[in-house]
């Protein structure tokens, strides 16, 4: 779908896990190195898929069954894809992203227990958005539900609807994002997001490095 002469790296996560402190720390180490970088985000990115962030992030809890989350999220990505992330690759840049394809296996495949998508749907609509088209590398950011949800809490933005949602939910996510992570070793990476920020970072440049350079 693109010949990508960039490199696509996402990070994924439950809720106050630490991506957006990690992803603008990453940008500014490899700025240092002359590499121009873009970053991004899902749902969102782009003028379409924003657009759609605004209807799942905001409302009520119920607002959405699994099923409608996991056609937002793809016609999202479709749009935030073609319009951003494949030019912007074609064009020689790296490409950060805070979620990407995990944060919808984990949220709609896994967290909603019985009520949740087929992940077999959820992978036939994936190929439909972005083909064969997957990160070069995923960092996983792995931290106690608990832990998490007191960092959401301290921050002065206003909850989402999946911020909203109830422990039970929160631990099926921590769940599916180790089970993510377990079962493509050669792309994701689990992370300790309890762990200082000055380490977290340490620790991704210091993959990138091995992996990318």
């Amino acid at each position: 779908m693109t010949d990508s002469k960039g490199f696509f790296l996402t990070f994924e996560g439950g809720e106050g896990a630490g991506k957006s402190t990690q992803i603008s720390l990453l940008r500014d180490f490899l700025a240092s190195k002359g590499i121009d970088v873009v970053l991004t985000r899902e749902p969102g990115g782009s003028a379409g898929a924003e657009a759609i962030r605004e209807l799942l992030l905001n409302g009520a809890e119920d607002k959405w069954d699994p099923v409608s989350e996991v056609l937002l999220f793809s016609a999202a990505r479709r749009n935030h894809l073609q319009t951003k992330v494949f030019p912007a690759l074609s064009a020689g840049k790296w490409v950060l992203c805070d979620r990407f394809a995990d944060s919808t296996m984990a949220y709609q495949g896994y967290a909603y227990g019985e009520k949740s998508v087929p992940l077999s749907d959820i992978e036939a609509l994936y190929k439909i958005a972005a083909g064969d088209f997957q990160p070069d590398l995923t960092f996983i950011l792995d931290i106690p539900v608990e832990e998490g949800l007191k960092r959401v809490e301290a921050r002065s933005e206003a909850i989402t609807r999946f911020e909203q949602m109830k422990l039970d939910f929160h631990k099926k996510l921590r769940s599916a994002y180790v089970n993510i992570a377990d079962a493509n070793p050669e792309r994701c990476v689990l992370i300790n997001a309890a762990d200082t920020k000055e380490r977290i970072h340490e620790r991704i440049v210091s993959l990138v490095m091995q992996r990318l350079f």
